[in-house]
């Protein structure tokens, strides 16, 4: 076996995966730690729910909530990666994956599994009861989500219930089952960034999905995906939007959105469909959720 490390178009810290012992870096590609963005992506919507709801001193549970994220999205990956080992094989952009690859055995992923959710349930217990209910309640969503794509031509929609999860956890950890209503347009909101950002990234596969006969919502947008994209995003701001307005009924409360919205109005402006440009879009919601927080923030402390 080659010491040369996998590396796919969109890893990133290549060079901290590369330092790491052949064995170890398999572990830690099979988790993704070579792919940030994902862990930023899960942990945004705590933040947004936290802050929202009134938790802008409670930096203690947020960095927590962080550790959860990085923790939880790896034991995902690897979870994800079980599962879906025989389609990864047929894909060029996953086919190097450790499990499909034959780098790590399943008995092995699992084993790394295991202890990357006993990191998340450390996490777990730093919150609340209320919340932990609420977190606990993620597992069947992300125990099925693997095998939307085998089942329907939207695996997305099913992801923005998983992915944004958080949104919830920070909400409850903040104020208990309190002031629910703001609670569900933000969690609405965040479904449907969650299902445009990764209809975006999605168009890196269209082809392989559909020679391998698995779902996307970028193969089942067709020639629409850019206008699908906006009324998502477009809807999820008008819930934000909501949201805030219900924390906050204050014109000038809504302006701590305008931020956000220019960035993700030219996500859509801006988007081709093939190349690169669909993973740099799909990167940069890295910084629309450090804009969301700022704003969820500002919000939460005036409320």
């Amino acid at each position: 076996m080659t010491d040369t490390p996998q590396i796919v178009p969109d890893s990133e810290h290549k060079g901290l995966v590369a330092l790491l012992p052949l064995t170890l870096r398999n572990y830690a590609l099979l988790a993704r730690f070579d792919r940030p963005i994902g862990w930023w992506l899960l942990f945004w919507p705590c933040a947004w729910g936290l802050f929202l709801a009134g938790g802008i001193d409670r930096w203690g549970i947020l960095a927590w909530m962080l550790l959860g994220a990085i923790a939880m999205r790896g034991a995902g990956c690897v979870y994800n990666d079980i599962v879906d080992a025989d389609l990864d094989a047929r894909v060029a952009r996953t086919a190097s994956r450790p499990i499909a690859s034959g780098a790590v055995s399943k008995k092995a992923a699992w084993i790394w599994l295991l202890t990357l959710a006993a990191v998340g349930l450390i996490v777990l217990l730093q919150l609340r009861w209320q919340a932990q209910v609420v977190a606990l309640g993620s597992l069947a969503l992300v125990a099925a989500y693997p095998f939307m794509k085998r089942i329907t031509g939207w695996p997305q929609a099913w992801l923005g219930l998983v992915f944004t999860w958080g949104a919830p956890v920070g909400w409850i950890e903040a104020t208990g089952f309190d002031r629910l209503a703001p609670l569900g347009l933000l969690y609405a909101g965040c479904w449907a960034w969650c299902m445009g950002y990764d209809t975006i990234y999605a168009l890196q596969d269209r082809e392989d999905d559909a020679l391998v006969g698995i779902g996307s919502s970028a193969l089942s947008f067709g020639r629409h995906v850019k206008a699908g994209v906006a009324v998502l995003y477009g809807f999820a701001l008008a819930c934000w939007a909501g949201a805030v307005w219900l924390v906050r009924p204050d014109a000038l409360a809504l302006l701590a959105l305008l931020p956000i919205t220019a960035h993700l109005g030219r996500q859509v402006l801006t988007l081709k469909e093939d190349g690169t440009d669909p993973l740099t879009k799909f990167r940069s919601n890295r910084f629309a959720g450090a804009l969301m927080a700022a704003a969820c923030f500002v919000v939460g402390g005036a409320g």
